[in-house]
């Protein structure tokens, strides 16, 4: 069984300039001559950790990680103008040209994954092979499920904290009442939500020992504002149309793929990583019994390591 490859720190880090008040954090790892490929993270808004660079083998993979914009060591941190799917498409490629790259692999886990799938429908040509984790299709059902009618059934107790967060007034429609606390003015009323959300998150994504921070004045601004980022791109269904992600496959095909879901993923369910395989016909579709959603545990990490060893023959 394989495990992450020992830490590594960047050879070469910047920040992108772009079109706008975004500065993208950029990080280069590993062998600068080796096969690129850019690691793209979750949430929106998660940002990128050193544990990132260690899915490649530092000897044969040029590693990059971006933070996309708004998130981690990008700047200014939780800055939502202009911050749109398209324009994070175009920022990855902005920096394939800024470091002079033909093809590369894209490597991304839930909404990471679904950005890898979006930039490579427009950018075809340019993309050497797919490693997708977690699938996250952007759909109204995967919506639905994760903040309507569906996990909220595992984790009842969790799920009515969450809509216990918000004015009774607001309840209705949960999204949109989560996204008016969440760029309301009542301040405790922010980060009372703020909490709730991270809590639901952290439930789903990790499981029955999640334990959650004491209470509201443990929340920080930062968390507020990556709160509102999720909010930002939930509410608008993450700029796309409606089933964009599967009805486009099309383009796709014969592009060197792998697909990694865990049986136990709340966030994801089973039923995305399904029809993305089944969009996907040519893709290697690996379904693991005792994984959930993030990309940490032995089976994660064994068939993750593995997959991005396996692949690189495949792109050359």
């Amino acid at each position: 069984m394989k495990s992450l490859y020992p830490e590594i720190e960047p050879f070469h880090s910047f920040l992108l300039e772009t079109d706008s008040v975004h500065q993208v954090y950029v990080e280069q790892c590993g062998n600068a001559q080796g096969f690129p490929v850019i690691f793209l993270h979750g949430g929106p808004c998660s940002g990128c950790r050193p544990d990132h660079r260690r899915f490649f083998d530092p000897e044969r993979y040029h590693i990059i990680l971006m933070d996309q914009r708004g998130c981690g060591r990008s700047e200014p941190f939780g800055e939502l103008q202009d911050n749109t799917t398209q324009e994070l498409i175009d920022d990855m490629e902005r920096i394939r040209q800024r470091l002079h790259i033909e093809r590369w692999l894209l490597f991304g886990g839930s909404w990471g994954g679904a950005l890898a799938l979006l930039y490579a429908q427009q950018h075809r040509r340019h993309v050497a092979g797919m490693v997708i984790r977690g699938v996250f299709l952007a759909r109204q059902r995967d919506l639905d499920w994760f903040i309507k009618d569906g996990a909220g059934r595992i984790y009842p107790e969790q799920w009515q904290a969450l809509v216990s967060s918000i004015p009774e007034s607001q309840r209705a429609d949960l999204l949109a009442g989560l996204c008016d606390t969440a760029f309301g003015a009542d301040e405790v009323a922010k980060r009372r939500m703020t909490r709730a959300w991270m809590a639901w998150g952290g439930q789903t994504a990790l499981g029955a020992d999640y334990q959650a921070d004491d209470g509201p004045e443990h929340i920080t601004e930062n968390m507020v504002r990556q709160v509102q980022m999720e909010m930002h791109f939930a509410k608008n269904r993450y700029f796309i149309a409606e089933n964009q992600i599967l009805e486009r496959c099309a383009a796709l095909q014969n592009i060197p793929t792998v697909i990694v879901h865990g049986r136990n993923d709340l966030v994801c369910p089973m039923e995305a990583g399904y029809s993305l395989a089944n969009a996907l016909p040519e893709a290697e579709y690996i379904v693991l019994p005792a994984a959930g959603h993030v990309a940490q545990g032995k089976e994660m990490i064994d068939a993750l390591v593995s997959a991005t060893d396996r692949i690189l023959p495949c792109m050359k």
